[in-house]
């Protein structure tokens, strides 16, 4: 199979949570595992630092995947979902793996994927861990996928264990309550392993706090312990508290002893992230007049702050290219939005996506006025000829509306 046959092959053929939703989770590492044993346990011989959180992670983890780069290190990351291209999700030093390799190993792999009915997300797993062994990286910044505990990313051992932040979101799997997701986040930390906590509240710092314990691993809360950061080109209001936890997991790093990173490194990393590492999608401009922005934020956390760092925007008008995936609480993430705002209803070009037309219904519940468009692309060619030069232009509610314009 060449590439694209590949990559239909790993969407089309086994579940992917990315197209299906709940009917790809699985709530077993049995199979990962299984894969692992079949590999020869590549996991075995990285050096990695584990992120996990409901918000935040994709950030962190190439926060941190610069720094370590600008110290001279080769670096591994692994993170999800992909914006335009499945390799997006595996690169070394920003370079996405490369086509034949994919090809490669699941061409190696495919009866094996088929006779234990791996998911796309199992695989995709193996398939990061041998790419990092065979290539010999240094370090590894591995992303979790959802939750933490029973993620198939939760089979290695790593330097450090990171949770960016608690919020409400793929409760079907995680749980309704903060402590019960946060239970599920901190499935991660590891015995004697250290674990830095970014945002937290009072019930989640409880949960994080008794697993510490359990682990006998030091546990660092973040937002406490750093006060100032360094400059970055992530522009989001809530880089803040990614910086932050990034920096605290950096000085975790520097006191292991294992890594020489400096204080030029650290700078560097913080403003060379998009050219260190392809980081797209983070409060990203696409145009100036009118300005344009769009940001993957998709629940009421990352909805809210991004919301709010539009008000601070100086505008005549706001135009809203909006589509939603078809499992999200929109009795949750709609009142968050501006009433004075001109919307443009799109679906996301996904199975999963939600019909325009009832995000139109939803919204105009919460008096949310505007279009249905037959597509994403439609939707923001609209508003691009709506807007004036003075006005501002948002897309989002989904990351695969924002993929879809990019």
């Amino acid at each position: 199979m060449n590439y694209q046959e590949t990559i239909s092959w790993l969407f089309n053929q086994l579940p992917v949570y990315q197209l299906q939703g709940a009917s790809a989770y699985k709530e077993d590492l049995t199979n990962t595992q299984l894969l692992a044993a079949h590999l020869n346990h590549p996991e075995k011989e990285l050096k990695c630092i584990h992120v996990a959180g409901t918000n935040g992670k994709g950030s962190t983890s190439h926060l941190l995947a610069s720094i370590l780069q600008e110290a001279g290190y080769k670096v591994g990351l692994y993170t999800s979902p992909h914006l335009k291209d499945f390799r997006e999700r595996i690169k070394i030093n920003g370079e996405e793996i490369a086509e034949d390799f994919v090809c490669e190993f699941v061409e190696k792999n495919k009866s094996f994927f088929e006779e234990n009915e791996l998911s796309f997300f199992e695989m995709t797993v193996g398939l990061a861990f041998e790419y990092f062994q065979k290539e010999k990286t240094d370090i590894n910044i591995i992303e979790v996928g959802m939750g933490g505990r029973l993620d198939a990313t939760n089979i290695i051992t790593p330097l450090v264990s990171v949770i960016t932040n608690i919020a409400k979101d793929h409760t079907q799997f995680l749980g309704t309550t903060y402590s019960s997701i946060a239970k599920e986040k901190a499935g991660i930390i590891k015995e004697v392993i250290p674990v830095v906590i970014g945002e937290y509240n009072e019930e989640t710092k409880l949960v994080f706090i008794e697993k510490a314990k359990q682990t006998n691993s030091e546990i660092y809360f973040a937002s406490d312990l750093i006060t100032e950061t360094y400059p970055s080109k992530l522009l989001g209001d809530y880089q803040n508290a990614n910086k932050k936890t990034v920096l605290q997991t950096i000085r975790v790093i520097q006191a292991q002893g294992a890594f020489l990173l400096s204080e030029e490194n650290i700078n560097k990393g913080f403003l060379n992230v998009i050219a260190n590492t392809g980081l797209q999608g983070r409060w990203q401009q696409l145009g100036v007049e009118p300005k344009t922005i769009c940001d993957t934020a998709h629940n009421s956390h990352g909805l809210k702050v991004v919301l709010n760092q539009i008000k601070k925007e100086s505008y005549q008008k706001l135009h809203i290219v909006l589509g939603v995936v078809n499992d999200k609480d929109l009795d949750e993430i709609l009142p968050l939005f501006p009433l004075e705002a001109e919307y443009y209803f799109c679906k996301p070009g996904i199975s999963r996506g939600l019909d325009a037309s009832i995000l139109k219904e939803k919204a105009n519940k919460k008096q949310l006025v505007g279009k249905v468009y037959n597509s994403v692309s439609n939707a923001y060619q609209a508003a691009r000829e709506n807007a004036h030069k003075n006005d501002f232009i948002y897309i989002g509610g989904s990351t695969f509306v924002v993929a879809e314009v990019l």
